[in-house]
């Protein structure tokens, strides 16, 4: 049994910790807000945040993120629990027209006027008949179970460093000069790294805090070591203004404690922690070398982190001549699908996305879908299709299309209504859209929350055609739109 983790940061060095223990976290990002957090909490307690410690304020801060990300979980399993209407199921490998040979139509000309880079074509199914299947949301749910059917798990880990130096709990510097102030202060000197751990099982809630605490000793650097330090960059975003693991590590003459916690997470800590919950450690572990080097290759072309649908590249050929930001990271279920369609597809657990649409309050029609102008770096960059990506490990398809468009562009899962799905079947690997519509009286302010996309926008549906669409969006848009516009008659007529 393998039980995933969630990991409410995005720290290299937690995310490092966990991968070297064998476990590969989901990372979703709480985006808490840590100084009005810690007054909120120190104004309960009756005290001002100074009176805080520093034990105290790690703790607050890891359950807050926790927390946060807990709900966000919460909010994706409502919404996928009301999942209403029908789960039409397409199997194109399956249809009589489709050969050995690739399918390259004129949609497929916008991979080249994007990237100009015709090997990155994904199969076009437009103009093939496709058998097809239709089943109610409940029978599909049941045969795709995901988190919110699970009896343990997911562990959702929240954490919080500070580093305690004569009396004042340090933070992140954020600035060159706070960073050069504050590594002058410590030469020759030593302090105590402080990190909160906040534990909560989603399956039942249940919540496990703690803290881990080293002596950090610093060397004899100079002064010139002080300015080469601050210029690396490194120091600015990290607690106590350095690394035991990167540049920084070479003016650190000794630790007195928990390594582990002085790089952002307790391993020993957490595992008692997990165990406590009656989990055992080794059921974390999800990282086989194969998976994450060919995850890790993969990155290095991908493509098909935001697919429509068939989103894929020739095996071995690379996606795109524009290099992914160097902080993309591996997440449980990134990795390519050999296909017998002769494509390589993203997503070892499969892929699903969210096709948003806004409807008229005067008559109840259509007039806008959520699009993503997709990041030159991925494949068949600069086209435009619907926010998604691949699924993580132990997710439904709708949990995971939920999750991937809030991560992506902002689309609030507490302010949508699923109304049905549709299932590009390949054996091997599907790729699930989500149809779904704003509730009434709630809209969705969708925006780019990553670096996944150049843009996010609510496109009218009659420029939809006019833009220059993924491949797969291209050839399913005309049977998206009329299902759409289906789906919103049944509404009005609700």
């Amino acid at each position: 049994m393998s039980i995933s983790l969630i990991l409410a940061s995005k720290s290299p060095s937690r995310r490092n910790v966990l991968n070297a223990a064998g476990i590969s976290p989901t990372i979703h990002v709480s985006h808490v807000d840590e100084p009005a957090v810690l007054a909120f909490e120190a104004k309960a307690r009756g005290v001002s945040i100074d009176d805080l410690t520093c034990e105290q304020r790690v703790m607050i801060l890891a359950r807050a993120k926790a927390a946060s990300v807990y709900e966000a979980y919460c909010q994706v399993a409502e919404t996928a629990r009301n999942a209403d209407g029908e789960q039409v199921i397409a199997y194109p490998l399956r249809a009589e027209e489709v050969g050995l040979a690739d399918t390259v139509s004129a949609g497929s000309q916008n991979v080249e006027a994007a990237n100009g880079d015709a090997t990155t074509l994904t199969r076009d199914f437009s103009g093939v008949s496709v058998p097809t299947e239709t089943e109610s949301m409940t029978l599909a749910e049941a045969r795709q179970p995901g988190f919110t059917d699970a009896a343990v798990g997911p562990l959702i880990v929240g954490c919080d460093s500070m580093f305690l130096f004569e009396g004042e709990s340090l933070g992140k510097p954020h600035t060159p000069e706070v960073a050069r102030e504050r590594l002058s202060a410590m030469h020759g000197k030593s302090g105590e790294l402080w990190t909160g751990h906040c534990l909560i099982d989603f399956a039942t809630g249940r919540q496990e805090l703690a803290s881990s605490h080293a002596i950090v000793r610093f060397g004899d650097y100079s002064d010139r070591d002080i300015e080469g330090y601050v210029a690396s960059g490194e120091p600015l975003e990290v607690a106590g203004c350095f690394t035991l693991e990167g540049l920084g590590g070479a003016f650190i003459d000794g630790i007195d404690g928990d390594p582990s916690g002085v790089l952002g997470l307790s391993l020993p800590l957490l595992r008692r922690m997990v165990k406590s919950m009656g989990v055992d450690w080794a059921d974390l572990w999800n990282a086989g070398l194969g998976k994450v080097a060919s995850a890790n290759l993969a990155r290095q072309s991908d493509g098909a982190t935001n697919s429509t649908a068939a989103d894929a590249v020739t095996a071995g050929q690379q996606a795109t001549s524009v290099i992914p930001p160097k902080d993309n990271v591996h997440q449980p279920g990134d990795g390519w699908v050999q296909c017998a369609c002769g494509r390589r597809h993203w997503g070892m657990n499969g892929a699903a996305g969210v096709l948003l649409a806004r409807r008229s309050e005067e008559t109840g029609e259509v007039t806008h879908i959520v699009m993503q102008h997709r990041a030159l770096w991925s494949a068949e960059g600069g086209t435009w299709g619907i926010p998604g990506g691949a699924l993580a490990d132990g997710e439904s398809p709708i949990e995971g299309a939920l999750r991937e468009s809030y991560e992506e562009a902002n689309i609030t899962p507490e302010d949508i209504e699923v109304v049905g799905t549709y299932r590009e079947e390949h054996g091997p690997w599907a790729y699930t859209t989500v149809f779904a519509f704003e509730r009434p009286g709630r809209s969705v302010d969708p925006h780019a929350n990553d670096d996944e996309s150049m843009a996010i926008e609510w496109v009218p549906v009659d420029e939809v055609p006019k833009r220059k669409l993924l491949t797969a969006m291209h050839a399913d848009w005309p049977n998206f739109i009329a299902r759409l516009n289906h789906l919103a008659q049944e509404k009005r007529s609700q």
